[in-house]
């Protein structure tokens, strides 16, 4: 486990390959201090993947749009996307829907295939069994009557790309810190047993715990000093580093 202090530009090439970057950039839809669009991280990220490797990247439709030709420059396509529904949300606009969502979409580099790319289907195991009624056809003309099936796997079917959790609103070290268990679900999927995850845009550290409890080596890099000290303190508190592992 390795939380670096510094620009990820410069410092999270050199520390894969990776078999998943997770990256949370800013977004740039307001006018904080720290919401600024980091421009070059991109093309980075992409030749530190592993051949295997893919790229799970936080944002809204707004940052998205705005940054789709930086994403095609890097040549990285699109996988497949999630909506992550909060229980509550942010409120910019008055006159408009309140924002209780922000999409996580997964990219891979465009010179491989998909089939290539590491990916564990999402599963969950909430199918229930039910009973059908269908009519029942003879193979030739005249009363048709009904009849019944029943489905009783109640076994595993594809988890849905809306995928709800709680935010963690009054109780974050950063101000846009994503739970802990929405990191974990994209871990575990994305990224084999024991394989390295590259962080680039650490924060408060949440993937770092979401990668201990996967099982998951982790690199994650934090331009704010005082912020990387905090994430090293929450990692370091919950999780203790084994002797002699870098922290």
């Amino acid at each position: 486990m390795t939380l670096l202090c510094g620009d990820c530009r410069d410092l999270m090439p050199t520390q894969g390959p990776y078999d998943l970057i997770l990256a949370d950039p800013p977004y740039g839809e307001t006018s904080l201090s720290w919401d600024r669009r980091v421009e070059g991280w991109l093309p980075l990220a992409a030749q530190a993947l592993t051949p295997s490797g893919s790229l799970w990247v936080f944002g809204s439709l707004r940052s998205f749009m705005a940054t789709q030709a930086d994403f095609r420059a890097a040549r990285l396509r699109h996988a497949q996307e999630i909506v992550w529904e909060k229980q509550n949300g942010s409120v910019f606009h008055a006159d408009r829907f309140r924002r209780v969502h922000e999409l996580i979409v997964q990219f891979y580099p465009a010179t491989a295939r998909w089939q290539d790319i590491y990916n564990e289907v999402a599963a969950t195991n909430d199918a229930r069994a039910r009973t059908v009624r269908r009519k029942r056809r003879p193979p030739h003309t005249g009363a048709i009557a009904t009849g019944t099936y029943r489905s009783l796997d109640g076994g595993p079917r594809l988890a849905r790309s809306v995928q709800c959790f709680r935010n963690v609103h009054g109780r974050a070290i950063h101000p846009t810190e994503k739970p802990v268990p929405l990191l974990d679900l994209l871990v575990r999927v994305s990224c084999p047993p024991d394989g390295l995850v590259g962080d680039w845009f650490a924060g408060s550290g949440a993937a770092g715990v979401a990668c201990r409890l996967a099982g998951r080596r982790y690199v994650g890099c934090e331009i704010d000093a005082d912020m990387a000290r905090r994430a090293r303190d929450r990692l370091a508190a919950i999780l203790p580093f084994p002797v002699g592992e870098p922290s």
